[in-house]
């Protein structure tokens, strides 16, 4: 259990954190490239290390050091050191690892914490796979993991896939399609789901030398042939860690600014800044720097299908605001680290707020929200999120907080810096 103590004024300046998303995708591509690569700036948390550590399970040798990671990669042949692969609450890991430990030199099982096993079914993916000739099955039938993965390689070929779950089924078919023996073409079926994270899944393959076609998010091709190749790289600020930051300045009126951020990123999250300035907030840009300072905050309505990760912190700010808040197209939030549909209404009606949820949406109806022992259901972003509250609202107690470790490792470190500098 954290208390968060509240404070009197918000005045703060702090670097970012290293993109989550770049890092765990650097390393799956220096992976299967050929040859060394360097990662500068990396973050490494536990959805990292989980990857590393699995990586390594499938020949791959990894060396960490203290702000990088030497990656000589093996041209997509692992050769596996073990059958089965633990990755954790890594969903990144068990949809890139689905389609890529097709490629190791043995059948893999992939296993995972309970939450995996039974709340994060990728059934989707698992059907999505047969067409391009990769075999790999729920062993229990219900769409979670355990997975089992042959060694078949991949076929390639044509196949369709629900957009409306997540965009790393795509992103996992596409690190692996280089690999395959004809030409992958993948077909979306329905609206797909937070497309920014796919553009930076395209954009590192580029870096590493192999082209996607991407037409219109409809359509992704890409033709054989083609090959990952070593390469030293940079990881950017990271935008949905910087969010939290960003949203104490606005429900505090206080200053923050964040360094190290790209305000051309690729990054969805980076549209957080701009839904707190149409929430009233001032908000300042530099070359690679973004500042929001705190003004009172009036409710938003707002399509957040491509922003799933800062719906909660955005949830919480709305908490806060005058009239009403509307978050809607986030149906796949059921499908994260927790039920991002349910868990985050459920504690701002502890704090006294009027806030539902329906199939796709929250909706928040600002007020004065009061203290409360949060309930966190495993997931790091829960966490973060009303630790913020706590800045303004006496008595938010949080449970399980070293749930940051996930993404955010030194998250206290930081908030415990803002409470005793303000």
């Amino acid at each position: 259990m954290k208390t968060i103590k509240p404070i009197l004024s918000l005045d703060m300046e702090i670097e970012a954190r290293p993109s989550k998303a770049h890092t765990l995708r650097a390393l799956f591509l220096a992976a299967l490239a050929k040859g060394r690569s360097i990662i500068w700036n990396p973050l490494l948390a536990e959805d990292q290390l989980q990857a590393i550590q699995a990586l390594k399970k499938l020949g791959v040798r990894i060396q960490v050091k203290n702000k990088e990671i030497i990656v000589d990669g093996v041209g997509g042949k692992f050769i596996a050191q073990d059958e089965v692969l633990f990755i954790g609450n890594s969903g990144v890991c068990a949809r890139f690892l689905t389609v890529l430990a097709s490629l190791a030199d043995k059948n893999i099982i992939l296993s995972g914490t309970e939450r995996m096993e039974t709340g994060r079914p990728i059934q989707d993916l698992l059907d999505a796979l047969k067409p391009l000739g990769i075999k790999a099955d729920s062993i229990n039938g219900d769409g979670c993991l355990p997975i089992l993965v042959q060694c078949t390689g991949i076929q390639g070929g044509t196949t369709t896939l629900k957009g409306d779950k997540s965009s790393q089924y795509f992103s996992a078919i596409l690190l692996g399609a280089p690999f395959a023996e004809n030409e992958i073409k993948i077909v979306t079926q329905g609206k797909l789901v937070s497309k920014p994270y796919l553009n930076i899944t395209i954009d590192l393959m580029k870096q590493f030398g192999v082209e996607v076609i991407n037409r219109d998010f409809k359509e992704f091709i890409i033709a054989p042939g083609q090959e990952f190749h070593g390469k030293d790289l940079t990881i950017e600020g990271d935008f949905s860690s910087a969010a939290f930051f960003f949203a104490a300045a606005a429900i505090t009126g206080g200053r923050v600014k964040v360094t190290g951020l790209n305000p051309e990123s690729a990054q969805g999250d980076k549209v957080f800044v701009d839904f707190l300035e149409q929430m009233g907030c001032q908000v300042n840009k530099g070359k690679d720097w973004i500042e929001v300072v705190g003004k009172p905050l009036t409710g938003i309505k707002v399509d957040m299908g491509d922003f799933p990760d800062i719906v909660t912190p955005l949830a919480v700010v709305a908490a806060f605001a005058k009239g009403k808040s509307e978050f809607f197209n986030i149906a796949h939030l059921k499908f994260k680290e927790c039920n991002r549909l349910e868990a985050p209404v459920k504690e701002l009606q502890k704090m006294g707020i009027d806030a539902k949820c329906t199939e796709d949406r929250i909706i928040v109806q600002g007020g004065k929200p009061r203290g409360a022992v949060i309930e966190t259901n495993g997931d790091h972003r829960m966490v973060m999120s009303f630790a913020i509250a706590g800045l303004k609202v006496p008595g938010i107690k949080i449970k399980n907080p070293e749930n940051v470790n996930k993404s955010f490792p030194e998250f206290f470190e930081v908030l415990e810096e803002v409470i005793n500098g303000n």
